[in-house]
């Protein structure tokens, strides 16, 4: 039986307290005293683990309940840990707050990071914003750590401290719950990253900027954290057997190595660490691309076109018109493709006036509002990925839109919140396109799927 590597969970009690200051921080800083550490975020979110991933110097990852289940939570921390002595988990929003349903019985919110510290059997290290707190946040340790007797607060770190006064009256609320200060941390403005309209700007869009913003974070924890103590808190009672990619396609893998082509760059930043992996373990070459300056690779069998920030780079994609044009060739021929969100957007006829691939009958705009929240969607006819009346629970965030309807067959149906019936996305040709994301390890028969397509489009093409 494999046991936990041990982990703190780094949460707040509402967004924008600083988790993703203080995560990103506590990682390097532990990185820089000697530890291997494994970071990892709570929920979809895809540009958070870029500045996990900076700061510990391999790849961050997602624990996500509702997108792979709960069941696959702890496989999945056991895989991406491996070879580390200890874990920074940051959660996602509040502590207890997670994906909104009425139907929920469960004692805490499906997808809340005190669902994932809960599971890993992890204590939770609570980052309060302390501006306009004085002696009162006494009473709001009390609440969070006596709302569930299942999750453990092991201390408090105080974020945005306006003055040595203000510390020591925080310090003292603190001290009438019993519940240690790990840490107090001054007010930076300096270390704001830039942000749009989804949040932080990721990280390899940030280039330069965002490796220093990670040192300056690394060095704040460094200077007003005891590092000694949260290592010596960490802990997990996760056990078990890591997640395996080639164990969940193994009934799928192909032994023709088809090559599949994977956008990257500043455009295309949305992806998750599992989805590369799986891809190899079920036969496929993988090379990555960036469609603001690259060519199709030549030989590619298939197409994963991921989310990311077209929006943001669209004059730039539209420049390169050679690869719009293969793309939009191949697909006429048959090339398997898996688009998502960005990849939809790629695949449209113009984004925001530019011109795209055209494959999907459908144009594109920035949008006046946040499109934010969990689906569960049903595949309404079969493709390179589903089959007709799957079901698959998936993830939309995103402020753009189709500003005409396609015309091409819809890849998704769902309820929404007031009941309507929704149809989205597009099939059309072998191409999947749909601004709904998927994790690959919570549906590993669709990669399956999508590896042996592109080795049956590969072997039909090299016969001609």
């Amino acid at each position: 039986m494999t046991a936990g590597v041990p982990a703190v969970v780094i949460a707040a009690p509402a967004s924008g307290s600083g988790k993703t200051t203080v995560a990103t921080g506590l990682i390097g800083a532990l990185r820089r005293v000697g530890h291997r550490v494994a970071p990892f975020k709570v929920g979809p979110d895809y540009i958070d683990p870029g500045y996990h991933g900076l700061a510990a110097g391999r790849p961050g990852r997602n624990l996500d309940p509702v997108l792979v289940g709960a069941e696959r939570v702890v496989p999945l921390y056991q895989h991406g840990a491996r070879d580390c002595d200890v874990a920074v988990v940051e959660g996602v929003m509040g502590l207890f707050d997670g994906r909104i349903d009425e139907n929920h019985a469960g004692p805490v919110a499906e997808g809340s990071t005190a669902q994932v510290a809960s599971l890993l059997g992890a204590p939770v290290v609570l980052v309060v914003d302390a501006r306009g707190h004085s002696q009162s946040l006494a009473a709001l340790l009390h609440g969070f750590a006596t709302f569930d007797s299942g999750i453990r607060l092991g201390g408090v770190i105080l974020n945005r401290v306006g003055s040595e006064r203000h510390d020591q009256v925080l310090r003292a609320a603190c001290d009438r719950v019993g519940l240690p200060v790990l840490g107090s941390m001054p007010r930076m403005t300096e270390l704001e990253v830039p942000s749009r309209h989804l949040g932080l700007i990721p990280a390899v869009e940030h280039g330069t900027a965002a490796t220093a913003a990670v040192a300056a974070m690394t060095d704040l924890v460094a200077a007003h954290v005891d590092l000694h103590a949260i290592a010596a808190l960490a802990r997990s009672t996760a056990a078990g057997p890591p997640w395996d990619p080639v164990a969940a396609v193994r009934e799928a893998a192909v032994a023709d190595r088809p090559l599949i082509a994977m956008a990257g760059g500043p455009a295309f930043t949305f992806g998750y660490a599992e989805h590369r992996e799986l891809l190899t373990a079920a036969g496929a070459e993988v090379v990555v691309f960036d469609p603001l300056r690259d060519d199709l690779p030549s030989g590619t069998s298939g197409l994963v076109l991921p989310g990311g920030f077209p929006e943001e780079h669209a004059a730039a994609l539209a420049a390169n018109s050679a690869l719009l044009t293969a793309v939009a060739e191949q697909a006429r021929c048959g090339l398997p493709v898996h688009a998502e969100c960005a990849g939809l957007l790629y695949l449209t006829r113009s984004l925001d006036g530019y011109p795209m691939a055209g494959v999907i009958d459908a144009d594109a705009e920035f949008g006046p509002r946040l499109t934010l929240g969990y689906r569960d969607a049903v595949a309404l006819t079969d493709s390179p990925l589903w089959r007709a009346g799957e079901r698959v629970r998936g993830h939309e965030f995103h402020r753009t839109r189709l500003t005409t309807a396609s015309t091409d067959i819809p890849a998704w149906g769902w309820h929404g919140s007031d009941g309507a019936r929704v149809r989205e996305g597009a099939l059309v040709h072998r191409v999947h396109a749909s601004y709904l994301h998927t994790h690959p390890a919570g549906n590993p028969e669709a990669t399956g799927r999508f590896v042996a397509a592109a080795a049956e489009f590969a072997g039909a093409h090299a016969s001609h």
